[in-house]
């Protein structure tokens, strides 16, 4: 059977006929071939016997990093046939199938691209949490620890975030600076951000990340003014009305927002095999 994945890198959904599981985050420039296989080996529940064709998308798969994932891949499943391509082609493909748009990445991290119907045509450099991932929960979650270590947020925000996660000024450092994945770290954030919304300070905040996402990504792309901007990703999805807002002020239409691409991806490529098989 094929085996569909959508990987970010805070978790992967796996997809098999009408099974799902998910798993921690595949990306290689975190993770190397091992570790991906230890992670696979700890967390998949679907049955790897079953498996006869990989498709995976995910975050960091660039050129130079795939073969990294293909290994791992083939080693845990057991077979050649495995794809692995970018999480933004994935993204592309699940919310604008073979129509033209501009589809978004608002997650961990953030991308962006201008989709032609068949191929990613042009694409910004996200750049990463620190240089850029604008909108992302990283970059949210590292402005809301900004805003707090500064004494810039009220007083019952700042209560209630000692009361939820007890960190000092220095487990917060620590954890952005010295620890493993600290773009996770940042974005684990997301659901105080949301919870505490009605704020005007968090709601600001969160509507200057989208500001920066749709000035410094979907406004370099000369077609984003004629086309739908298409999202998925579990910040978009939270944050769908103050999305939705950003956009409108800068006069862009507003497409489909996903939660996750895996439905779209399955319903693709079942469209694609569907084809094979006709043809």
């Amino acid at each position: 059977m094929i085996l569909i994945a959508d990987s970010g890198s805070t978790k992967t959904e796996w997809i098999m006929g009408d099974c799902r599981c998910r798993t921690g985050g595949i990306n290689p420039f975190y993770l190397s071939t091992n570790e991906i296989v230890s992670l696979l080996e700890r967390e998949f529940t679907l049955e790897v016997e079953r498996v006869s064709t990989v498709i995976f998308y995910g975050a960091g798969a660039l050129p130079h990093k795939k073969q990294a994932i293909v290994e791992a891949l083939r080693t845990v499943f057991g077979t050649d046939d495995v794809t692995v391509e970018s999480d933004l082609l994935g993204a592309a493909r699940a919310l604008c199938g073979h129509s033209e748009g501009i589809a978004c990445i608002l997650g961990t991290g953030s991308n962006s691209c201008y989709y032609d119907g068949e191929k990613i045509v042009s694409n910004i450099p996200p750049l990463g949490f620190i240089l850029g991932d604008e909108g992302s929960g990283a970059f949210l979650g590292r402005r809301l620890l900004a805003d707090l270590l500064r004494g810039m947020l009220p007083g019952y925000i700042r209560d209630d975030f000692e009361r939820q996660y007890n960190a000092s000024k220095e487990d917060i450092q620590e954890s952005v600076y010295r620890r493993p994945l600290p773009n996770r770290y940042l974005a684990g954030f997301t659901h105080f951000i949301a919870k505490h919304i009605q704020c005007s300070e968090i709601s600001a905040l969160v509507d200057e990340g989208f500001n920066a996402f749709v000035e410094r990504n979907i406004l370099l792309y000369p077609e984003s003014k004629m086309l739908p901007i298409h999202f998925t990703g579990s910040i978009a999805y939270i944050f769908r009305s103050s999305l939705e807002k950003v956009l409108s002020r800068k006069g862009l239409q507003l497409g489909a927002v996903h939660q996750s691409p895996l439905a779209g991806l399955l319903e693709y490529h079942s469209d694609l095999f569907a084809e094979s098989r006709r043809q």
